[in-house]
């Protein structure tokens, strides 16, 4: 069987696209595909095979989003045809009309639903306030019309199952979870720093913001911030912040370095603020820190303070709240054994239950499915 995955907007080594899906499916004896655009050409790459239609946008240019979706579009529809795949797998909504196209020629179709896409529009910052609602309502009626058409809606999470339960009859969720081993580069406790890490793209809802702020209660803790930041504007105002000097901007890290950042970290930082689109998500970032053994502090959501206190792996404090957030920042970093038992139970909770090689088979049952 022949599986062409589809993106125009992550990057060719996407942690769930690449290092999760396309290299599970290809060790495991389908021919992979993974199509791409970022202007980097064409290679393979641990049994899958990446073509690239070409580079035609730049992540931090709001301004080029359209004229990008209107010369990807077309290329993408063409070299998917070219692949004549059993199955499309597609990641990006902005991919629905491909594979609609794709679908009216017989072609078997699944889209990977990574986010509660109306749920999401509430947090852009470039839809304004009184038009979210009417935007939210448009998005979800498009997106419902295409799926229900879709051989399969693969999901991220359980809530954004939820979103489409009535909608496709062929729901999966297949949760980010990490992969075992990847993120593992064990340091002593005694020669990490007092230092907490971010590691992740870093927007004003993210609570990145608030952290720094909270570090004015922790005047013995640096803060490691990993990834892209977006707006590039967002830096401006991080640095009029008192605790500026003690934050360490690393920029866009690979996975080794990654493991490093985790490994030489004492507390991995989820403070994401309460957005629509927040509140019921698992993001990846709080499953990598729990396999690297890294203690969380995290927003106080019903469902990550079920996760990381009911795993004793980590404090879940008021996002809105740098008092709060830096109180226990202090607090954790004064205890070393407190903060490796934490460690460890996040860690043994990743080896138990959250872990990609579970999720996996699911990726395969729905494969072998298709017919």
């Amino acid at each position: 069987m022949k599986i062409c995955h589809l993106t125009s907007v992550h990057k060719r080594y996407d942690t769930r696209i690449f290092l999760k899906e396309c290299r599970s499916t290809a060790k495991h004896g389908f021919e992979t595909v993974l199509v791409v655009s970022d202007g980097l050409g064409n290679e393979t790459k641990e049994g899958v095979s990446i073509i690239d239609i070409g580079k035609f946008f730049h992540l931090a240019e709001d301004s080029s989003r359209l004229k990008r979706m209107r010369k990807t579009l077309g290329k993408m529809y063409t070299e998917a045809i070219k692949q004549d795949a059993d199955c499309y797998h597609f990641h990006d909504p902005e991919l629905m009309i491909v594979g609609y196209k794709l679908l009216r020629k017989g072609n078997k179709v699944i889209y990977d639903a990574h986010e509660d896409l109306p749920k999401g529009i509430y947090s852009k910052p470039y839809i304004k306030t009184f038009l979210q609602p009417i935007v939210s309502t448009i998005i979800q009626h498009v997106e419902n019309f295409f799926s229900k058409r879709f051989f399969a809606v693969v999901t991220a999470t359980p809530s954004i199952s939820k979103r489409f339960a009535g909608v496709s009859k062929n729901v999966i969720n297949i949760n980010n979870y990490p992969i075992l081993g990847e993120l593992n580069n064990e340091v002593d406790w005694s020669q990490r720093e007092n230092k907490i890490c971010f590691l992740g793209v870093i927007t004003a809802i993210r609570g990145v913001t608030e952290t720094i702020m909270a570090l004015d209660e922790a005047p013995n803790a640096k803060f490691d911030l990993a990834g892209l930041i977006y707006p590039t504007t967002l830096r401006d105002k991080f640095e009029e912040l008192n605790a500026w000097p003690r934050v360490n901007v690393k920029g866009v890290i690979n996975r080794e370095e990654s493991a490093e950042l985790l490994s030489s970290s004492k507390i991995g930082m989820v403070t994401f603020l309460p957005m629509r689109n927040h509140i019921d998500a698992l993001p990846n970032k709080l499953f990598e820190y729990m396999s690297a053994g890294l203690p969380i502090i995290a927003s106080n959501f019903e469902l990550w303070k079920s996760l990381i206190e009911g795993n004793d792996c980590g404090l879940c404090v008021d996002p809105n709240n740098p008092s709060e957030i830096g109180k226990a920042i202090k607090d954790l970093l004064s205890d070393d054994v407190r903060l490796q038992r934490m460690g460890e139970n996040g860690k043994k909770a990743v080896i138990e239950k959250y872990n990609w090689n579970n999720e996996k088979f699911k990726l395969f049952k729905v494969y072998n499915s298709i017919k």
